[in-house]
């Protein structure tokens, strides 16, 4: 059967076997010395004379504040560390290894311009000069990985990018759904679905000057993700080069910053519902698949990899990679199953983040979207001229045959090539909103049809598959709460905003619960009664009643917040920040109300125990305090996804991670904090030390200029 031409797009010719990524040249013809002025915060401040020498005093930076997770992550994202550090780590290698990463990222690098590759080469120097310049940073096990190269900067952006966002092994191999289910929807590979699983959430503000008090636009990043150190952990700093001047975070591991602001814009991101990976059951014929009504052979290739003993010896472990003309195929279960990835075509991520990060006015800046090169992510923008702006970016697939997202996201029949894309949506059809009436945009990781209030987008509009028809959370409807209005919104107001514990499911059905609940006679619920009426609906750390009114949520929301069933009035597009609303069954949440008092009881030793003193802010061992903030199904802006309980005591597993207020005034003003510090190496002092702040909802001034970071100077080192 002959078929086009561009369903084999994207399927290079491979090796047969993983290809090792080796130390590439050190960049050349351009000085790469520099400094990084180290603040009493940990935050590196770094400037060079080249763009080449930022990128290695960027590497510097992040091997001294983060060498260990650093060189853990290249190790995986080369697809060798099972040979590294033994088997747990072998199917992570095959995965890759599996999708050709190894050798793409190879491709990737080569396909860079010449600038891009010096930029890599250097950051990938910066790292190594700084380990060799202290050898005793890293343990051993870790320095197999050295050197690291240019091309494994690249393998890590596109493992993180495409298999962890896009598609992340644990959801790709996941078990198909049974018929009518669909998998998770939400392509972000960090274990977001919102509902609240708040471990891979973000929220993002950009107030217009119509809407501030000093006629300035405003900018809020403020991304949740793990506070244990892993290849998600942020990285705060300041980097200064002949046409770059940009302050921001990263995640470790990434040369360049995601969430950045320069002296005219600034922009940040949240993670999004995009689609940019299909998965194909395939129908299984002999040993090749049927597609229209013709049998295909597999292109198969022989692969392989090495896996560290417990004696030390390597073993090379051998298998066999099935290729359909959709992609690679797995066995899940008693399926075959291909994915095919949006954009593996498409080698200028890094590229289009510094391009924006260099933008000085919106046109710059959405020239770079306009590539689509970034596979996925909201992202919400402001600048100095008064632009605001949400897109819900992406490497989407064009699907000519239609079908909803619930469709694509699911397993799709394998058997039909007309169901196989073979190109991506143009920019034009991706959901985008420009200086909206209402003088806002706001994202919580919700779908782009609320994104301001008066909304401005319509699902119609668009492709069906863009987002999934679900709900606006809870989270996202306090964000809009927020925002909304006429009225003026100060800089103090702006972070006095951010910072509330309000919970809007509180604000909507309490009232409801006291009125369900008045006829009980049940002491323990008119004990929970009389806590909750004299509730603020904070959860703030000295609040009595927020532990009770969680247990009691999640009863009747479910222990994701996600279940509508309980509600009298549905959640719908036409009233999406006032639904879902009331009670269904007045007994029966009586009857969980009940429930709740007594698992607060067993669990406390009282029904009333302090918020704070229950939930404590902790990164590493040192340092506990009061927390306060929750989860984001409760409808809290303030989001803490917490770990679960042990005994009376919990911590947080994510939520606010680096929240970044800024105004384009002049001078510019620009607060900070990183929950867990700027540092995971151990013994780093920059370990937690933010801690108090965010405990007690206060930010840092960033310092911006080299006087300002003289006068706050830790220390500093030459590269």
């Amino acid at each position: 059967m002959k078929l086009p031409a561009a369903l084999f797009a994207g399927l290079l010719a491979l090796p047969a076997v993983a290809v090792p990524l080796a130390a590439a040249p050190a960049a050349t013809g351009q000085d790469m010395a520099g400094e990084v002025m180290w603040d009493t915060w940990g935050v590196p401040h770094i400037t060079a004379d080249s763009e080449a020498g930022a990128f290695k005093g960027f590497g510097w930076a992040q091997a001294a504040s983060h060498g260990n997770i650093l060189l853990r992550m290249y190790g995986e994202s080369r697809a060798r560390a099972a040979e590294y550090w033994g088997e747990s780590y072998a199917p992570l290698d095959r995965y890759l290894i599996a999708h050709d990463a190894p050798a793409r990222s190879l491709a990737w690098y080569k396909q860079q311009s010449p600038q891009m590759q010096a930029n890599l080469d250097g950051f990938a120097a910066g790292i190594n000069a700084y380990i060799a310049a202290h050898p005793d940073h890293v343990p051993a096990e870790l320095k197999r990985v050295l050197p690291v190269s240019g091309v494994d900067v690249m393998a890590h952006a596109h493992r993180l990018m495409q298999f962890l966002y896009v598609a992340p092994m644990g959801r790709m191999l996941a078990a198909p759904a049974p018929a009518g289910k669909a998998a998770s929807g939400n392509a972000g590979g960090d274990g977001n679905d919102d509902g609240d699983n708040d471990a891979g959430g973000s929220n993002g503000w950009a107030v217009a000057p119509s809407r501030s008090q000093s006629g300035a636009a405003m900018l809020l990043a403020n991304p949740h993700l793990p506070w244990a150190p892993s290849l998600l952990t942020y990285y705060e700093a300041q980097i200064t080069a002949p046409g770059y001047n940009v302050y921001g975070a990263t995640q470790v591991g990434l040369p360049v910053l995601r969430f950045a602001f320069n002296n005219e814009l600034g922009f940040t991101n949240t993670v999004n519902n995009m689609l940019g990976a299909t998965r194909y059951r395939l129908e299984q014929a002999g040993d090749g698949y049927m597609l229209d009504g013709k049998r295909m052979a597999f292109t198969r290739s022989r692969k392989s990899l090495l896996v560290r003993q417990a004696d030390g010896s390597l073993k090379r472990e051998t298998f066999v990679q099935r290729q359909s003309v959709h992609g690679s195929v797995f066995d899940i279960g008693e399926e075959s199953v291909a994915i095919r990835v949006a954009g593996l075509d498409r080698p200028g991520v890094l590229q289009a983040y510094l391009d924006m990060g260099k933008a000085k006015n919106f046109a710059r800046f959405e020239s770079a979207l306009k590539r689509l090169q970034i596979p996925s992510f909201n992202i919400v923008y402001a600048d100095r001229a008064g632009h605001v702006f949400h897109i819900s970016n992406g490497i989407l697939p064009r699907h000519k045959t239609g079908g909803s997202h619930a469709f694509w996201s699911g397993l799709v029949p394998g058997n039909r090539a007309d169901l196989i894309s073979t190109e991506i949506e143009p920019y034009e059809n991706l959901p985008k909103l420009l200086d909206p009436p209402g003088g806002f945009v706001q994202n919580a990781n919700d779908t782009p049809w609320v994104n301001s209030i008066p909304r401005g987008l319509n699902p119609a509009d668009y492709p069906a598959h863009v987002a999934p028809p679900e709900p606006t959370s809870l989270r996202a409807q306090q964000s809009l709460r927020l925002l909304m209005g006429n009225d003026k919104i100060s800089f103090a107001d702006f972070q006095r905003r951010k910072l509330t514990t309000t919970a809007l499911m509180a604000d909507r059905m309490k009232v409801l619960l006291l009125a369900a609940s008045a006829g009980s006679s049940d002491s323990d619920v008119r004990a929970a009664r009389d806590l909750l009426a004299g509730w603020d609906n904070r959860f703030e750390a000295d609040s009595r009643a927020a532990v009770l009114f969680e247990e009691w949520a999640k009863r009747f929301a479910g222990p994701n917040l996600t279940d509508q069933s309980n509600f009298t009035r549905p959640w719908t597009l036409d009233d999406p920040i006032n639904t879902p609303a009331g009670i269904s069954d007045d007994g029966a949440a009586t009857a969980m109300l009940k429930a709740a008092a007594d698992a607060v009881k067993a669990r406390h030793g009282r029904l009333d125990p302090a918020y704070g003193d229950a939930s404590r802010f902790s990164a590493g061992e040192a340092v506990s305090l009061p927390g306060h903030g929750g989860l984001g199904g409760l409808g809290l802006f303030r989001t803490i996804f917490w770990g679960p309980w042990q005994g009376d005591k919990r911590a947080p597993e994510a939520g606010e991670t680096w929240v970044n207020l800024i105004e384009f005034s002049t001078p510019m003003k620009a607060i900070a904090a990183m929950s867990y510090g700027n540092s995971s190496q151990p013994g780093s002092p920059h370990r937690s030390d933010q801690l108090q702040l965010v405990s007690e909802k206060r930010f840092r001034a960033l310092w911006l200029t080299r006087a300002d970071v003289e006068r706050n100077l830790e220390r500093r080192d030459a590269f």
